[in-house]
């Protein structure tokens, strides 16, 4: 999101569903709701520190971490000095950065994402500077600004990074970007390059579920319908419902061909949410979030994370500790100045590297805010 983007809008919410909408001039520019607060990024595109202050400043109570998008190649991003371009410009990018980290309270991470310069040299120097403005973790998209996602992405070049990253000795993850799609494939990559964590874009746009060991197959029955009944609910407009139901794909068990091409028929000719009623049968968009909020009452995050047990050690060498959180509460609303279930520390996404090692309890929580009067699935 461009920094100018949020500094004009006006912070509503549904008293219903909880919605946090950013509203511009004509239309909604940033949405959210506090049950994403724990887990959520906001990315900011910036050439300014001063203006990248105000943007973060605009959502931080909605948020767990700032990110500054230093690898965008699109020229809307780049003319303006901002994305890719930063990457010729460290001294701005860093004080961006320091600006950040600076202004925000702890309990928000303040965190970069980069992409490989030529040199392996050159780069190295970069992330040196980064690291040391006090970010919380790197995010390392492995092309270079010239190339794009039919170039395979260089991630052999990674380990180095991470390795150099780790003797810096401030506890700052690296995460790998660039042609990861799914679970295995996140295997395969912290294997090859030692990172913390992966980042996922395309895979996650065509199945949400990538993350599992057991995507969801069947899409047209088992994703789409449940995401249309959700969109209406939180009012999403239709015309974005539609595009990103248009990317999801996954394999095919029980669903058919000729079934699936008859949905996306359906879908690309329909005008709005009425359309897909016969796909959708009823709706129950508040059925299937108080479902997902259970879900994630049941079986936090946290409990799912991908430890280096999964791709290094044969399974069972491995002994998980007790988890020492306390049960979270049934009810679903939040009040005011609660705390974030699963708060953000400098450490946040870096897993333990003596993973041989039991797993000691979460780092203590820190206080974010979370606006009174929201309705929402309980964490």
């Amino acid at each position: 999101m461009v920094d100018k983007a949020m500094l004009h809008t006006t912070r509503e919410v549904d008293p219903v569903t909880g919605v946090v909408s950013y509203n511009g001039v004509s239309r909604a520019v940033f949405t959210t709701h506090p049950i994403e607060k724990p887990y959520l990024i906001f990315q900011i595109g910036s050439a300014d520190p001063e203006l990248a202050v105000q943007a973060a400043k605009v959502v931080q109570q909605d948020v767990s971490g700032i990110d500054l998008n230093c690898g965008c190649p699109k020229p809307f991003s780049t003319h303006a000095g901002m994305g890719a371009a930063l990457l010729t410009n460290p001294d701005l990018l860093c004080s961006i950065l320091t600006a950040l980290r600076q202004a925000m309270p702890p309990e928000i991470t303040v965190t970069a994402k980069i992409r490989l310069l030529p040199s392996q040299e050159d780069t190295l120097k970069l992330v040196e500077r980064i690291v040391n403005t006090g970010i919380s973790a790197l995010t390392v998209h492995c092309r270079t600004r010239n190339m794009r996602e039919k170039d395979a992405a260089v991630i052999g070049r990674l380990r180095e990074i991470v390795e150099f990253v780790d003797k810096m000795g401030k506890g700052i993850a690296v995460i790998e970007n660039g042609d990861c799609e799914n679970f295995e494939d996140a295997k395969r990559v912290r294997r090859v390059t030692g990172a913390s964590s992966v980042m996922i874009a395309r895979g996650a746009e065509a199945n949400p579920s990538c993350f599992s060991p057991t995507p969801l197959v069947d899409v047209e029955t088992t994703l789409m319908p449940a995401y249309f009944r959700l969109a209406k609910y939180f009012g999403h407009h239709w015309s974005l419902t539609k595009f990103c139901v248009a990317q999801f794909k996954g394999k095919r068990v029980t669903v058919t061909k000729a079934e699936s091409t008859a949905l996306r028929s359906t879908l690309s000719q329909g005008k709005g949410f009425e359309a897909m009623n016969d796909v959708v049968g009823t709706w129950t968009g508040e059925e299937e979030f108080k479902e997902i909020a259970r879900a994630i009452e049941e079986n936090p995050p946290r409990q799912r994370r991908m430890l280096p047990s999964s791709f290094v050690i044969e399974e069972g060498d491995l002994e998980e500790s007790p988890s020492t959180e306390e049960a979270p509460s049934t009810t679903l609303v939040t009040p005011p100045n609660t705390q974030n279930p699963e708060p953000p520390t400098s450490r946040a996404p870096l897993l333990p590297k003596d993973f041989e090692k039991e797993l000691g309890p979460p780092p203590p929580p820190a206080l974010t805010p979370t606006p009174g009067g929201v309705q929402l699935g309980s964490l």
